[in-house]
């Protein structure tokens, strides 16, 4: 256990050398380098965790204290129980298979280096947010994520597009953060400590369930978990960070970045439990958000874009969980999509690498034998997206569903919404996979991924269909539910209406027994898919609302009265600059005569002369 602070230690390291050497070492040692210290972060943590699973007591190790303010000392310290576990786990043991996936995928960029020096920098980020045992511990990692997530996202900055892709997703999830910033603020101010525990107890002494002050601070911690989780209305920046390497796209959706939000409530849950006002509207954003999504993700055309909006509409899944108090069930999905999305996203990349670089999923086709592994793959992945029985997507988001029916008041209408994301999840999985690997090709791959690539999608293959079966270490972490689970109809409706789905998916998509064309090109309808397809036009709203005025501000600022008074002084400052410089012409004779010449008017003015 000592070991501990390794684990995000050994990535760090490993980014800094290769940043020190800039690219001049070779690709097989930036390889080893860059995967290997993943690879040894995540045996470190299997040790960590058959020495936990032995003595299950959490612990907590001190390294040293930041700042000293009178009784407010943070401390720079690591926490360790059954969810830090669960999600070291998962960061290291997915991360490491991305990894490996990427010394095939980026093995002829030019920037091969960088690429590793920015995802191990990731890794180490996301370490240090889960281990943290204080809230200014875990913003630190907070802040370190987004800095890597713009590097990533624009990785490929010599395309314009790319640095906007990642400036959109660094301003909009810097929204959250300043507002997660307030809410430590608050905290500070209100309770004297950071510390999660402490923060817990002392919440719980001194204010009382539904109090005005803890359900300010939640909802402003909130802020920061919506932006990072990328949830209403915070979620815009998620299908454009798509403009990063695909297997930067897997780190940041399966791993590691947008599970943030989720990971920071679930370990504040004592916290956000003293606010039943925030965890209703938890809950009610996570559903809203999951149908958002998945209504988008029916209508877009571009592969990575469908399994963005899918993982926004999934992670609504979690968020919904944590609303209704299913903390366990929220980080069980939340392992359980790190497979199958990580699955799915390195899948898409070999499709892609395959195929010249396509990214429209209807100038695909027939792949189905041309690219077994990959089918394969996606079929597995998909299953598990749409929860089919006995994946492991079904046994997570099975669970979710049956706690959410159990609730009261809002609880039948909040699994109504969950069952409604359901089938449309089913219906656009398998879309993905009708139209990419059957019907007549339009692509031919011209290359077959390798070893490299082919050995992570088989090994997440096996985990998308067994990690339900996997028992998370969280009876000490989270309050046992206490709802009953739904019996009867419901129980039947949740467990098998994704196979609904499916089969709407194969008559629309496969079969092609049902046409909907006709209806779906009338006027008003192709206006609703448009609106649809546009992520129901969010951009577009925050462009009227927001930037527009922003601009026209700035604009009219500029040239308000003061900054041209300011202005005049600079100009004339240079005027005078450009006139007195006439005289200076570097001839010596010049300046000694007008010296001389100036002394002697001095001197006659003095003595009355002139």
């Amino acid at each position: 256990m000592e070991n501990l602070p390794l684990v995000p230690l050994i990535p760090f390291v490993s980014a800094a050398l290769l940043i020190a050497t800039a690219g001049r070492l070779p690709k097989m040692v930036v390889g080893l380098l860059g995967a290997g210290s993943i690879a040894a972060a995540g045996l470190l943590v299997l040790n960590i965790g058959i020495e936990f699973l032995r003595d299950p007591t959490p612990m907590s190790i001190h390294l040293w204290t930041w700042i000293s303010i009178n009784e407010f000392k943070p401390a720079f310290a690591f926490y360790l129980d059954g969810l830090a576990l669960v999600m070291m786990s998962v960061i290291t043991g997915v991360g490491f298979l991305i990894h490996l996936y990427s010394t095939e995928f980026m093995q002829d960029d030019a920037s091969f280096s960088r690429y590793f020096a920015y995802m191990n920098l990731f890794v180490s980020a996301m370490l240090i947010l889960v281990l943290a045992d204080n809230l200014l511990l875990m913003f630190l990692g907070w802040e370190g994520v987004g800095i890597c997530s713009y590097l990533l996202v624009g990785f490929w900055y010599q395309d314009p597009a790319n640095g906007a892709a990642a400036r959109k997703a660094f301003i909009v999830t810097r929204i959250g953060d300043t507002s997660m910033a307030l809410g430590l603020f608050l905290l500070v101010a209100e309770l004297g400590t950071l510390n999660i525990l402490e923060v817990a107890e002392i919440a719980k002494e001194r204010w009382e369930v539904g109090a005005t002050i803890p359900t300010i601070a939640c909802a402003l911690i909130l802020g920061g978990g919506l932006g990072k989780s990328a949830q209403l209305p915070l979620q815009t920046w998620l299908p454009d960070a798509m403009a990063g390497p695909t297997p930067c796209s897997a780190l940041i959706h399966a791993a590691t970045m947008v599970t943030a939000g989720v990971y920071l409530v679930a370990r504040n849950h004592e916290l956000f439990m003293m606010s039943p006002l925030v965890m209703s509207a938890i809950s009610i954003i996570g559903v809203a958000t999951l149908l958002l999504a998945a209504f988008t993700a029916l209508n877009q055309h571009d592969l990575k874009k469908i399994l963005a909006y899918s993982t926004i509409s999934q992670i609504g899944y979690m968020f919904l969980a944590l609303g209704v108090g299913a903390y366990s069930a929220a980080i069980f999905h939340l392992m359980t999509h790190a497979f199958f999305k990580a699955l799915l996203f390195l899948g898409a990349g070999a499709v892609i690498h395959c195929l010249h670089h396509e990214h429209d999923i209807f100038k695909m086709g027939g792949l189905r034998k041309k690219l077994p592994v990959v089918f394969w793959s996606f079929l597995i992945g998909s299953s598990a997206l749409a929860a089919l029985p006995f994946t492991s997507g079904w046994y997570s988001k099975d669970e979710i569903l049956l706690a959410t029916w159990s609730v009261p008041t809002l609880g039948p209408w909040l699994w109504a919404g969950g069952i409604a994301g359901a089938v449309l999840t089913a219906i656009y999985s398998f879309r993905l996979v009708f139209v990419v690997f059957w019907g007549e090709a339009k692509t031919i791959p011209d290359k077959q991924p390798g070893l490299r690539m082919s050995a992570p999608l088989i090994i997440l293959c096996v985990f998308s269909i067994v990690g339900g079966l996997i028992n998370m270490p969280l009876e000490q972490v989270f309050p046992s539910q206490t709802n009953a689970h739904a019996a009867g109809p419901v129980a039947w409706i949740t467990m098998t209406i994704a196979i609904v789905g499916v089969l709407v998916s194969y008559l629309l998509y496969l079969r092609q027994q049902i046409n909907v064309e006709p209806i779906l090109n009338k006027p008003a309808l192709k206006k609703l898919r448009y609106f649809w397809y546009s992520g129901w036009a969010m951009d577009a709203l925050y462009d009227r609302l927001l930037v527009r005025p922003y601009k026209l501000t700035a604009s009219l600022l500029k040239t308000e009265l003061i900054d041209r008074f300011y202005n005049l002084i600079v100009e004339s400052s240079v005027a005078s600059h450009r006139a007195l410089s006439i005289t200076q012409n570097g001839k010596l004779r010049t300046y000694a005569i007008n010296l001389v010449v100036g002394i002697a008017l001095l001197a006659a003015f003095l003595t009355g002369i002139v």
